[in-house]
């Protein structure tokens, strides 16, 4: 198996541009992938899909605003773009434009410092005047929306581009299975005896892009840093000894578990899990600690689409992707979604 056999042909029409009108009225397509049988139905719906005893795991990274434009002394341009929040990297940048160590750039009457360039396109910046860079950010930068989009970030997507629950500033992408999470929803999923436990993966610019290689053994895995709560670690220990299910909502919720698996079961103790996920998960992966999976659908070529296609089996989401194109159901960040069990 290549990363050829996962490109398919993905209309711009199928691509979500904006999302839905009301959160949480997108549409879900379920899936068994023991058998391989499809039902249509509504995210609204997923209590009807879950039971009690099962635990939901939700991502509640909060996204920042990374896109900042700023100026050189020329008076060029300069675009930067925020990178995720890591344990031991802060204040990184992608850039677009021409810089050195040691330029200086104005943004919104601030003066910005290029400290280091730590590789191509990126770099350190530290603001002059010693406060935080990420404040800055957060009074006049934009909503990193997905370049797919085609269009600029606007009023409705720094509602939107986030989830209702999001609590810890870091990610500068969405965890977008869960933008339709509703408070309705949680509450009727705690009704029935589903619990919900949270933990945080600040999800980065990486893993949306398609992988360039066509060996899976050639691709460097970009790292994103996940924080798994004591807490939350112990309702996963009780759930899987009780024979209940693990709810991932997302896959950036799957790579923090899948990655922790060794600490979650095999250590003593719930204590605080953290780490830097840089898992590459594809078929022939034998899953330790997810269930069930809630995911959108992915871009063609994309690690978030290996990853679901090495939990549904390849045919079965090949076959589920046919079936969601011949519906007109919506694609990638604002689209629909897909429940895997």
């Amino acid at each position: 198996m290549r990363v050829a056999d996962f490109d398919y042909e993905l209309p711009e029409e199928r691509i979500a541009k904006y999302p839905p009108l009301e959160r949480g009225s997108t549409r879900l397509l379920a899936l068994n992938r023991h058998s391989g049988a499809l039902q249509h139905t509504r995210y609204a719906d997923l209590d009807a899909f879950l039971q009690p005893g099962d635990l939901l795991v939700l991502n509640n990274t909060r996204v920042v605003r990374a896109r900042l434009f700023a100026r050189k002394t020329t008076g060029a341009s300069i675009e930067l773009m925020l990178l995720e929040k890591h344990e031991d990297e802060q204040n990184l940048a992608l850039y677009r434009g021409r810089l050195k160590k040691g330029d200086t750039l104005l943004a919104h009457d601030y003066e910005l410092r290029i400290a280091e360039l730590v590789a191509d396109g990126i770099a350190r910046i530290e603001r002059v005047d010693g406060g935080m860079l990420t404040d800055l950010f957060e009074s006049f930068g934009g909503v990193p929306i997905p370049p797919y989009l085609k269009r600029d970030a606007e009023e409705v997507d720094r509602e939107r581009y986030q989830t209702f629950f999001a609590a810890l500033p870091g990610s500068v992408a969405a965890p977008t299975a869960s933008l339709n999470i509703t408070e309705a929803l949680l509450e009727r999923l705690r009704n029935i005896g589903v619990d919900v436990a949270t933990m945080a993966l600040h999800v980065g610019l990486g893993t949306f892009l398609p992988i360039r290689v066509e060996s899976f053994d050639k691709h460097v895995m970009h790292r994103e840093f996940y924080s798994i709560p004591a807490e939350s670690v112990a309702k996963i220990r009780s759930v899987k000894a009780a024979g209940g299910r693990v709810v991932a909502v997302g896959t950036t919720v799957t790579r923090a578990l899948e990655h922790a698996a060794e600490q979650l079961y095999h250590s003593a103790g719930a204590q605080l899990i953290t780490g830097e996920a840089d898992i590459f998960i594809y078929p022939g992966y034998h899953f330790q600690s997810i269930d069930v999976l809630l995911t959108n659908f992915h871009a063609p070529r994309s690690t978030v689409l290996m990853l679901t296609a090495a939990f549904a089996g390849a045919n079965n989401l090949r076959k589920a992707y046919a079936e969601a194109l011949a519906n007109d159901y919506a694609f990638l960040s604002y689209g629909d979604s897909m429940l895997i069990s």
